[in-house]
């Protein structure tokens, strides 16, 4: 039975969105006009993926750093691009106390200004590159329509900023760190995403170009899920960041930016849950497993207390609901809404067929398994078997969602009646691109660089192709 707080997910996703939102506790709207509150659920999934991602960075030899949150206008105004890009999301501070201020200060949209100021008193010599720096903060663009987690003012980040002696080293370092958030994606939050190239209209302002990864949602939907970008020179010639290259001769260096947000709870709510809450995958799941007595007695708390313990000393997060004031009903809903992987029930008249029960999240199957079992390697495999079920599921729906179009006629019946991705030739033209907008606002997602087209013809023009491209509605 769905939990009554909720509305079905295909009868009004948007609600059904809002409503999971509420009923897990993730996130409120605050005082402050278009900006949210984390809740400590939300914000302990945010630390999750901050505590992985992290480790990857890491492992891939970056370092954290931190950038000041304001940006002198002068500053923002020698890469022009990047300041045009942002205009309409810019939020600027003018009052310093009760002063004017000489300049204005821009409330950082992004780093790569602050950034490329620091690179250009950083670096001397070839011998000081790479600089591979990552800071995780808070960033504020002047979004008009707001959304949790999806889309608002202020919203949590990491933004990677590189600085490389070639060209080469910093586009394999762009490629490189989109395929680490292709890979979290699908390895910690069984999520699938197709990667490519962004179109010049769709590239960030002042990249030479940008690759990105997108997922889709279970309403067909599509969510650009990570961005990385490759700046060459445009940057290092606007911050005049030179250094001696190995024949003593100054050179710009090369620059990269990339970064994944908040909005990766808003993809993990809208890819796994269901009408009962959220459905998290156990390697993002802040508690994997929750231990329900079915009454707080004595001899139930004596098992549970054992199993909880052997969990918590192997490394699995795990929670012993032992409060005597709420019901197992309650407990077992309120699990399910907060999207624990893993249950384990624990009543008398299964410790007395000396058994106990497994609840899975993914599928709701109870599983008996012995009160004597090794505790430990029965929850482990469980949940190896839900993370890979959840990507698995994810990917089977994408995969159904994910269409073919020749002519514009046949884009737009699918768009119209069941929306998803479409892969479709493009001819390269800007008009070809805003044409297809039309339908329903759709947008060119990345081109598949990696795929033969179609047809060779244009899907807008009938035009000679260029280019196989994946389109969506967006988020």
């Amino acid at each position: 039975m769905a939990n009554k707080n909720i509305t079905s997910r295909d009868v009004d996703f948007a609600k059904w969105y809002d409503n999971v939102v509420s009923s897990a506790k993730l996130s409120k709207y605050s005082n402050v006009k278009g900006c949210i509150i984390l809740e400590p659920n939300g914000y302990a999934i945010w630390e999750k993926i901050q505590q992985n991602l992290d480790k990857m960075f890491k492992e891939s030899g970056h370092k954290n750093v931190a950038m000041p949150l304001l940006i002198p206008e002068s500053l923002m105004k020698k890469e022009g691009e990047l300041i045009e890009g942002f205009a309409p999301e810019a939020a600027w501070v003018t009052m310093g106390g009760n002063k004017t201020l000489e300049e204005r200060m821009c409330i950082r949209p992004t780093s790569e200004t602050v950034f490329s100021d620091y690179f250009s008193g950083a670096i001397s010599s070839y011998r000081d590159l790479p600089l591979k720096y990552n800071q995780w903060c808070s960033v504020l663009r002047w979004e008009k329509e707001t959304r949790p987690f999806l889309r608002s003012r202020e919203f949590w980040w990491q933004e990677g900023h590189t600085i490389h002696e070639t060209a080469s080293e910093a586009e394999k370092e762009t490629q490189d760190m989109l395929d680490t958030y292709a890979r979290f994606f699908r390895d910690y939050l069984a999520i699938p995403v197709i990667g490519g190239r962004k179109t010049d209209k769709e590239k960030f302002a002042g990249a030479e170009y940008t690759l990105s990864i997108e997922a889709l949602m279970y309403n067909g939907v599509s969510l650009q899920s990570g961005t990385s970008h490759y700046f060459g020179q445009k940057f290092s010639k606007a911050y005049d960041i030179k250094f001696l290259n190995r024949n003593n001769e100054l050179e710009y260096a090369y620059q990269t930016s990339w970064g994944v947000s908040s909005r990766m709870i808003g993809a993990l709510i809208m890819v796994h849950g269901d009408d009962d809450g959220l459905i998290l995958p156990p390697k993002i799941a802040p508690t994997q497993v929750r231990i329900v007595p079915i009454k707080v007695e004595e001899n139930i708390l004596s098992v549970a207390k054992e199993y909880y313990e052997k969990l918590k000393n192997a490394g699995i997060s795990v929670e012993l609901d032992d409060d005597d004031k709420t019901s197992a009903g309650f407990k077992f809903a309120e699990s399910e809404v907060l999207g624990v992987p893993v249950r384990i029930e624990i009543g008398m008249r299964d410790l007395e067929n000396g058994q106990i029960t497994l609840s899975r999240r993914d599928t709701k199957e109870k599983i008996q398994v012995s009160k004597d079992c090794d505790i430990v390697a029965e929850i482990q495999a469980l949940m190896n078997d839900i993370q890979n079920n959840l990507l698995q599921r994810a990917t089977n729906r994408r995969d159904s969602m994910t269409y073919t179009a020749t002519n514009l006629d046949e884009f737009a019946k699918i768009m119209n009646n069941t929306p998803g991705f479409i892969k479709a030739d493009w001819c390269g033209n800007e008009e070809c691109e805003l044409k297809v907008k039309e339908i329903r606002g759709t947008k060119s997602r990345c081109i598949l660089e990696n795929e033969k087209m179609l047809t060779g013809k244009c899907v807008v023009c009938g035009r000679p192709a260029r280019h196989l491209v994946l389109w969506g509605i967006q988020y």
